[in-house]
């Protein structure tokens, strides 16, 4: 009683004098309350009432004679912390009862689910709930599941995190694969085309078709289909620098080279119809001085590029479900849409020329072709970016590759329609 009474002066004192409180807590943290039956009352560290419940079995030696035996204990603390305990060797079951009874009103939540408490309803209630993505539980009657780390990545029965596989687009991938053979047949296709025009050097419409920037945008095409080569396999410091790099500046020496070959139709043709000064620019090559310019050009944006924000190896954990991806980050978005956004400007203004003068007459009707390949070319890199912001990992990467193949094929089916034109 004496007990009892100095809990109730504890409140008195919370409230009267807050200080004296907080010295003699210590003190009163330590008081045990025993009720009317004689049982002790615990606390909690908050000073919550443990509530505690006995599990008895009765013997019974005869009609008049019974023995109480404790064999548990449920102790209730909150919701989310309880206890039952039970001791099975101090039970006797009967012969036709072999099983433990359950100590909640539902069965317990396996590995993979967590535990919900139904609202309104008593606590021995509860759903199981599969635990979401990304989230494992490994116990029984888990309060909460528990997230796995970036690097690992949930079973299907979400009761364990497995680590992921490493992956990338490789010369292994059926996809890495096909890009990398496409890539070579073009490139065999390349030399094959560059090898007729060498063969034929000396006919007379090679020369007027200006046989030094033919070898130069045949040569260029056939880096272009190198360069898809950086893009596959795992990537390093060095590839992902020259895959960008090398991308900029060879098909920078394309476009230059067609837009260089579209001038020179140009004033071969006004020959025709002008004077001394048109004839002395012809022969002087001053239009070969767009592609040295135009790759300057390309070269000082790649600088800047590179010596900003370049091109680094990055971790892709979020495309795939089971893997890692390793992938190389561009670096500067804005660097990398600067490069493109130059490479459809020159393209643009070489697709401009060549159709204004696609109609000249049939001796000089390769501007038809530069008309066409050009169109191509926007064609494939306009419908690049939208898909190429739209896909992640290496999707993203063989989109990329796709379409250095696609519009570099464009530029080499004109060369071949072209010759194959010219030379039958």
């Amino acid at each position: 009683m004496a007990s009892f009474n100095l809990l109730l002066g504890s409140i008195s004192l919370k409230k009267l004098f807050p200080a004296l409180h907080s010295e003699l807590h210590p003190f009163l943290r330590k008081i045990k309350v025993i009720n009317a039956a004689g049982d002790e009352i615990s606390f909690d560290e908050k000073k919550n009432i443990m509530e505690t419940y006995d599990i008895q079995k009765f013997i019974s030696y005869s009609k008049q004679n019974l023995l109480i035996l404790k064999v548990g204990e449920f102790v209730f603390k909150s919701p989310q912390d309880q206890g039952f305990f039970i001791n099975e060797v101090l039970i006797q079951w009967p012969s036709n009862f072999n099983q433990t009874p359950q100590s909640v009103c539902t069965q317990s939540c396996g590995p993979g689910f967590w535990k919900v408490l139904q609202e309104e309803r008593p606590i021995c209630y509860f759903s199981c709930v599969f635990c979401p993505e990304w989230h494992i539980s490994n116990q029984t009657d888990q309060q909460e599941c528990s997230v796995c780390l970036s690097q690992d990545y949930p079973n299907p029965e979400r009761n364990q995190c497995l680590p992921k596989a490493v992956t990338f687009l490789s010369f292994e991938d059926p996809l890495g694969m096909a890009l990398a053979c496409t890539a070579l047949f073009f490139s065999v296709s390349t030399f094959i085309v560059l090898g007729i025009f060498l063969k034929h050097r000396e006919s007379a419409i090679v020369k007027a078709n200006n046989k030094t920037l033919s070898y130069i945008l045949l040569i260029s095409i056939l880096l272009c289909f190198f360069c898809s080569f950086f893009f596959i396999g795992r990537p390093n410091t060095v590839s992902c620098i020259l895959q960008q790099i090398t991308f900029a500046l060879v098909f920078t020496l394309a476009i230059s080279t067609v837009l260089a070959k579209t001038i020179t139709v140009i004033l071969a043709f006004r020959i025709m119809k002008s004077g001394r000064t048109m004839r002395r620019l012809f022969v002087s090559g001053i239009y070969n001085a767009v592609i040295p310019i135009c790759v300057l050009i390309q070269l000082i944006l790649s600088g800047v590029w590179l010596g900003t924000s370049p091109p680094y190896i990055d971790i892709d954990v979020h495309s795939e479900h089971a893997h890692v991806i390793i992938l190389c980050n561009k670096g500067s978005a804005t660097a990398f849409y600067c490069v493109l956004a130059y490479l459809g400007t020159l393209a643009l203004g070489s697709f401009t020329v060549a159709f204004l003068v696609r109609n000249l007459p049939d001796t000089f009707n390769e501007a038809k072709f530069l008309t066409f390949s050009m169109l191509v070319f926007l064609s494939v890199w306009v419908t690049f970016i939208p898909v190429y912001q739209s896909t992640k990992g290496k999707a993203m990467v063989a989109v990329e590759v796709f379409s250095i193949l696609a519009s570099s094929a464009g530029l080499l089916g004109c060369i071949f329609f072209l010759s194959a034109t010219l030379f039958s």
